[in-house]
């Protein structure tokens, strides 16, 4: 079965004042596809907490997929493509371009996410919006070809 983490980026989730709902809706969705999937980490929108997140599930914990929820937009402490982009080797543009060009199609506000994904070792790693709707969305977009990509990333195995 094949690994897969969620990595929630949200101050006010991380401080307690708003349940994480993108999280668990993307940890869910993740499950019905197949994948195994941990606990759910809840960081703050701080871009060393963010990579330290992303190299700890990458490096440390062999996850295959990592995907994150929130912190893609314009605001000052959007900043989870920044980090995403520091920790990888390597990156995916087509996939959150595929995210965008699905997204557009139900709102034209699709085209102002940042998201980025790249490989790290032998882990992908997606950015996704933080709101439930738009996360799932985005996420069932590339599913399919997320799958080819991460069996060809760990060699066939998995």
């Amino acid at each position: 079965m094949v690994t897969a983490k969620v990595i929630t980026v949200s101050d006010r989730s991380y401080r307690g004042e708003r349940e994480d709902a993108g999280g668990p809706a993307v940890k869910a969705l993740l499950e019905r596809a197949g994948y195994a999937v941990g606990e759910i980490v809840l960081v703050p929108d701080e871009r060393e907490r963010i990579e330290k997140a992303l190299i700890c599930a990458a490096d440390e914990e062999n996850i295959a997929l990592i995907v994150t929820t929130g912190g893609t937009g314009f605001a000052e402490r959007d900043v989870t493509p920044e980090a995403t982009i520091a920790v990888c080797g390597r990156l995916a543009p087509g996939i959150p371009e595929a995210m965008r060009a699905a997204s557009m199609r139900i709102t034209p506000k699709a085209c102002l996410s940042r998201a980025a994904a790249g490989i790290r070792g032998k882990s992908l790693i997606v950015n996704l919006p933080g709101s439930p709707k738009g996360a799932c969305e985005n996420l069932e977009a590339v599913l399919e070809p997320l799958e080819h990509g991460i069996f060809i990333l760990r060699g066939g195995m998995e």
